[in-house]
C-alpha cells in the first residue's frame, strides 16, 4: 500500500528465550521494534550482552539499555548476592526467592514512557503464565491492570491514544514458544537464560530458570543450543 507506514512497537528485550521469541513474534506482525532492555541490578551482565547481540540480529530501529536499580531494595535472589538462587528443582507452593518485587511493573513503567515518546501505542512483553514460576506480575490481572493504566496516565492516553499490553507467550508451554521461534527464524544460541549466568553468558544447567529452558528444549524435540558451564 503506496504510503503505508509500519506501527511503532515497544518490546522488553531481557536477552532470554521469551523475549527473544517476542521480538520476532512482533517483527512478525509487522511493526518496527524498539528494543528496550532494563539493566535493574541483577546477579550478572550476561543478559544484557545477549540482549544486544538479539538486538543487532534483528536490527530494530533502535534498541536502548535504561537503568532502574532495584538492587538497592534487594528481596530476591537475582538482585541480593547475599540470597542464593534455588537449585533444588522442587515444586513450590509459595512464590520463589527469584520473584523480584515489582519488576514487571518497573520495566513495563519504562517501556511506556519511552513508548509515548517515540509515538508507539504497543508494548510487548514475554510474561507466561503456563511455565513460569507463580510470578504474580507474569499473570493476565496483571497486565490488565497495566493496560488501564497507561491509558489514563499518559498525555497520549487522555488525548485519546489506545495504549495495548500485549503478551504473545502468555498461554504457550515453554516447547510451545521454541518451537514458534524457530518457525521465525530465531537463534536461541544467542539467548541467556540462567539465573546465575558466568561471565561469558554459560548457563549454570542447575537454576529454576535452566531446568524450564532444557525442559522445553526436550519437548520440543529441538537441539538446545544453551552454552553450559563445565566441572
Amino acid at each position: 500500500m503506496t504510503g503505508y507506514t509500519k506501527p511503532k512497537a515497544v518490546v522488553l528485550l531481557s536477552g532470554g528465550l521469551d523475549s527473544t521469541t517476542v521480538l520476532a513474534e512482533t517483527a512478525a506482525r509487522g511493526y518496527q521494534l524498539y528494543a528496550l532492555t532494563v539493566a535493574y541490578g541483577q546477579r550478572h551482565a550476561a543478559e544484557i550482552a545477549a540482549a544486544k547481540r538479539v538486538a543487532r540480529a534483528f536490527a530494530v530501529v533502535e534498541h536502548r539499555i535504561a537503568q532502574a536499580s532495584l538492587d538497592a531494595f534487594g528481596g530476591s535472589a537475582l538482585t541480593d548476592a547475599a540470597l542464593a538462587v534455588p537449585e533444588d528443582g522442587s515444586t513450590r507452593t509459595t512464590i520463589p526467592i527469584t520473584y523480584v518485587p515489582a519488576r514487571n511493573t518497573v520495566l513495563l513503567a519504562l517501556a511506556l514512557a519511552w513508548a509515548e515518546v517515540v509515538g508507539a501505542t504497543d508494548l510487548f512483553i514475554g510474561a507466561n503464565a503456563v511455565d513460569y514460576s507463580g510470578y504474580p506480575d507474569c499473570r493476565p490481572p496483571f497486565l490488565a491492570a497495566f493496560e488501564h493504566l497507561a491509558n489514563v496516565a499518559t498525555k497520549a492516553g487522555v488525548e485519546g491514544a489506545r495504549y495495548r499490553v500485549h503478551a504473545p507467550l502468555l498461554y504457550l508451554s515453554k516447547a510451545e514458544i521454541i518451537r514458534r521461534g524457530v518457525a521465525l527464524g530465531v537463534d536461541y544460541g544467542l539467548t541467556v537464560s540462567c539465573y546465575q549466568a558466568d561471565a561469558d553468558g554459560r548457563a549454570c544447567g542447575r537454576c529454576d530458570s535452566c531446568r524450564l529452558r532444557a525442559a522445553g528444549f526436550a519437548a520440543a524435540g529441538v537441539p538446545d543450543p544453551t552454552h553450559y558451564q563445565t566441572g
